[in-house]
């Protein structure tokens, strides 16, 4: 069959909401990107959280349903960790807070993350910048990760869903304001953090649309006799 989802959404401005994103209502139907295995590794390659040997590796070698047992685990972690964000959203996590997030530790406790010394990418041939997004050659620390098994795939979203808690403030979380929306981000808006759509194309669109509606109806029925 062919694959009618829309590619994964990535609009949070943080991977630990984009992960929790991964089954949502962006417009009129629920899309999950976490239906089985092949769909978790898909996932986070989409994210960028496992490399693509791994991924290959993984689908090649995992035996029948090891993946989709792991993916359903990811889809338990996703509905706890929403139960958490949606508890928090729009307040600074206090110290309370560390006790419930005990569950996420446990599985951070599995990690077998280390690190590497290597050379950051070079802008050139004589390793100087040659333009602003470019660094010129050093030595740099390089995380690393040993995936011995399909569920150390579920450490990259861990340390995600770790970030989210620990760098960015809970105060600017929110969830889209759009009626049947179920995405969450962080707004990073200057100024007065008045971010209110997960996507000014989707729902900040379908919004203008309808207030214009009203508007017209509202002024039909004024005119009228």
């Amino acid at each position: 069959m062919a694959e009618t989802r829309p590619p994964p959404l990535f609009l949070a401005d943080a991977l630990g909401l984009d992960f929790l994103n991964s089954i949502a209502t962006p417009v009129d139907t629920p899309v999950e990107w976490l239906a089985d295995g092949a769909d978790l590794v898909a996932w986070l390659r989409h994210a960028d959280l496992v490399p693509q040997d791994i991924a290959d590796t993984m689908l090649r070698t995992a035996i029948p349903g090891e993946l989709d047992a792991v993916a359903a685990q990811a889809r338990a972690l996703r509905e706890w960790f929403r139960h958490f964000v949606r508890g928090h959203k729009g307040s600074p996590l206090g110290p309370d807070s560390v006790t419930e997030l005990a569950p996420l530790n446990q599985i951070l406790a599995r990690d077998e993350e280390y690190g590497q010394i290597g050379m950051a990418p070079q802008c050139g041939d004589d390793g100087h910048a040659h333009d602003e997004d470019c660094t010129p050659a050093r030595l740099v620390w390089q995380p690393a990760r040993r995936w011995r098994s399909p569920e150390s795939l579920l450490q990259p979203i861990a340390r995600a869903m770790a970030d989210l808690v620990c760098q960015e403030d809970f105060s600017h979380v929110r969830a889209c304001e759009g009626p049947a929306c179920t995405l969450l981000f962080v707004d990073k808006t200057n100024g007065n953090k008045r971010r209110r759509w997960c996507s000014m194309a989707v729902c900040g669109n379908r919004a203008k649309v309808q207030a214009h509606r009203e508007r017209k109806r509202l002024e039909k029925a004024a005119a009228a006799p």
